[in-house]
């Protein structure tokens, strides 16, 4: 058991004004500290009557300057670390709206750098999996959203859902420990680092956000993406089940700051309360003496229950906003990680038996222990048979094997070893008579043969009426595929003589109507010319209108040339060529280097035969026993080459990661691209509609 209280960070969101109401020091041996000078001529509101410094100590604090890698290695880099050790982990972020939590937990999407805390953790989880060969490793995840205090489940894949309420809802059980069970949150295995980073791509795909008057694209609820961790020795019944919660919360609004209206008004106060109810859980675990901690008052409190003062490791990030509109809320936000870092949590080591494992074990035991009972035998033997005994068992049962006799009887008395054992050498020779069979059907089965093995087999009749209604099937499917080629073919027939017909005067927008589905090929620019994640696994996500018409697609390339992320889609589709360029260039390298492994142990093992070859036919065997320049300078020269190859393959390993990770962020601007688009076209659209009812 680990007790520790809950380690706080802080982490100043980059301004592009200047400004000096506050100071960082990292270099107090007891902690960071956190200063904001607020001058009385400068003050607003309540903080004009108190005092005009505020102070608060942090594990360490983070300004605006610092990376995304710096980040990950001070803050998450332990926690996963733990996770690995079989202890649970939580992370979360927590600050105003537009202060940087979800840029911190989930990242930015334009460049490879910006990449958040839960891509990475991924990452060397993954990393971490690959360089431990001793365990074996099984890795599930899970993504919850809580918006409006209703539980989604953003991984379902049963549910094409173009809506947030048409996900699956999650709902809260509770066992009789009192833990909690969330009904309807579906678990998704991932095998490797592509799998899951395509997981995140498609929980973000369906997470509610908004325009705000404080940030641009605002989460609207609370999100907690799970990775549950299983390891367990090969052969081994115990196993270590962990689990790492990585929390991106949605921002507290001050509406009469921010004047926020309708739906995003009722949003406000859905997320303010549960962050209320929040604050309520960490004084009360604050306070000693406090029996009741109000978890069940909302969601997001239940769910992390064992975060706050449980069974966890809990890290939590202090956004900060120093702009000074924001200095109310920024000091709120650090008089609140104050009460937290006063909670203490008790972390153990999630240690258990595999049930499965454990029952078979204990029904081997049990069926043993029928058959020593069976037999009347008082007398337990554990040591092994000697070879005299095993020699004697071969010869009885091969004179059981060869006796014509059906009545004969093979008598081992009532030792259980030796019974298993003569069990064990029949199988051995009945398997090797199969195969010698097999080996001699190969080669001499003619196909009346084989016909007649099948006709005289007791399962002949029944496969063979399971084949034909399996052919007949293929027939039928195979007859639909031909009408329905047909049927299109005739309908493009007639679309090509109805555009060879259409008058010279007719409009673009009657043409393009009259034009197949299909569209044109991609131009540059189009949607299509956007590279989609063609690393293995597709993203399971709802297309929108894959297929543009003429006027359409001309249209969207209008549309692609003025938005605001044309520069950063060309500028991630630029470096993915050229990562691709350089990864194909370091696997030339690496197959050169092989080559050159390869021929340089050729070389070594025929300077070996030659010294050996020459202390025989010399008869001096202290030729072979000197030290050969020739076989030394060649061994050196494969460690060299080894090397190499080691430091390339990470280097190659590196370069498909963030590969991979462009290509999600450019299926990602691609989703947001069409997203804007049909949004843009239908608001043309009805305008157009408009227009001839005001005239």
């Amino acid at each position: 058991m680990v007790k520790q209280t809950i380690q706080i960070f802080s982490r100043i969101k980059p301004s592009k004004k200047t400004t000096a109401v506050y100071s960082v020091d990292n270099d107090e041996p007891t902690g960071a500290f956190l200063e904001f000078l607020v001058p009385r001529d400068q003050a607003e509101g309540f903080v004009n009557n108190k005092r005009e410094c505020y102070k608060f100590r942090f594990l360490k604090v983070f300004d605006q300057a610092v990376k995304q890698e710096e980040i990950f290695t001070h803050i998450a880099k332990p926690v996963a670390d733990s996770v690995l050790a079989g202890y649970n982990g939580t992370i979360f972020a927590y600050g105003q709206t537009g202060s940087g939590k979800t840029f911190t937990i989930t990242g930015g999407a334009e460049r490879y750098s910006d990449r958040g805390i839960i891509p990475r953790t991924l990452s060397y989880l993954f990393q971490r999996f690959s360089q431990d060969s001793s365990m074996i490793y099984t890795t599930h995840i899970s993504y919850l959203e809580i918006y409006n205090e209703m539980g989604y489940d953003l991984l379902d894949s049963r549910h094409e859902a173009s809506r947030l309420e048409d996900l699956p809802k999650v709902l809260i059980m509770e066992d009789p420990d009192q833990n909690i069970h969330l009904r309807n949150l579906s678990l998704q295995q991932s095998a490797n680092e592509e799998e899951a980073l395509n997981l995140l791509f498609l929980g973000d795909t369906n997470r509610m956000i908004a325009e705000t008057p404080m940030n641009q694209a605002s989460t609207r609820s609370h999100c907690i993406f799970t990775v549950h961790v299983c390891r367990r020795e090969p052969g081994s019944a115990t196993l270590r089940r962990s689990k790492l919660h990585l929390v991106d919360l949605a921002g507290s609004d001050r509406v009469s700051k921010t004047g926020l209206t309708g739906q995003l008004l009722t949003e406000a106060k859905y997320i303010n309360l549960s962050l209320h109810y929040l604050e309520q859980v960490i004084i009360a675990l604050s306070e000693k003496s406090r029996s009741h901690i109000p978890y069940r008052n909302s969601m997001l409190t239940s769910v992390l229950r064992d975060s706050l003062g449980g069974n966890c490791m809990t890290t939590m990030i202090a956004t900060i906003a120093v702009d000074k509109r924001n200095l109310d809320e920024s000091i709120s936000t650090c008089r609140f990680a104050q009460r937290v870092a006063l909670i203490k949590n008790e972390a153990m080591l999630n240690e258990e038996l595999d049930p499965a494992l454990l029952i078979a074990r204990l029904k081997r035991e049990i069926q043993s222990l029928k058959e020593e009972l069976a037999m009347l035998t008082g007398e337990q033997r554990d040591e092994q048979l000697t070879g005299e005994e095993i020699q004697r068992l071969e010869v009885l049962v091969k004179a059981f094997l060869e006796d014509p006799d059906p009545d004969v009887t093979l008598s081992m008395g009532p030792d259980m070893r030796k019974i298993q054992h003569c069990f064990s050498l029949l199988k051995i020779m009945i398997m090797g008579k199969q195969s010698a069979g097999n080996r001699h059907s190969d080669g001499e089965a003619s196909p009346g043969n084989t016909v007649a093995v099948i006709q005289n087999s007791p399962c002949s009749a029944a496969e063979m009426t399971k084949l034909k209604e399996m052919m007949t099937q293929r027939d039928n499917e195979i007859s639909i595929l031909v009408k329905m080629l047909k049927r299109e073919k005739k309908r493009f027939q007639d679309t090509g003589d109805q555009l060879a017909n259409t008058p010279n005067g007719q409009s673009p927008a009657s043409q393009s109507a009259l034009r197949p589905a299909a569209g044109p090929p991609s131009r540059e620019g189009s949607l299509d010319s956007i590279p989609a994640n063609h690393g293995g696994q597709a993203i399971q996500m709802k297309k929108r209108d894959p297929q543009l018409s003429m006027g359409k697609q001309e249209a969207f390339e209008t549309f692609m040339r003025d938005h605001e992320d044309r520069v950063t889609v060309e500028h991630n589709r630029e470096l993915l060529k050229q990562r691709s360029a350089e990864a194909r260039r370091i696997g030339e390298k690496l197959s050169e280097a092989k080559n050159r492994i390869n021929e340089l142990k050729k070389q070594l093992a025929l300077q070996r035969r030659q010294r050996a070859a020459l202390s025989v036919t010399e008869n001096c065997p202290e030729v072979e026993a000197e030290v050969d320049p020739v076989e030394e300078n060649l061994c050196k020269h494969i460690e060299q080459e080894k090397k190499f190859y080691k430091s390339s393959i990470g280097v190659l390993k590196a370069l498909r990661t963030e590969i991979e990770h462009l290509q999600l962020l450019l299926e990602r601007a691609k989703v947001k691209l069409q997203r804007d688009f049909h949004k843009w076209w239908g608001l043309e659209a009805s305008s157009v509609q408009c227009e001839p009812c005001s005239l």
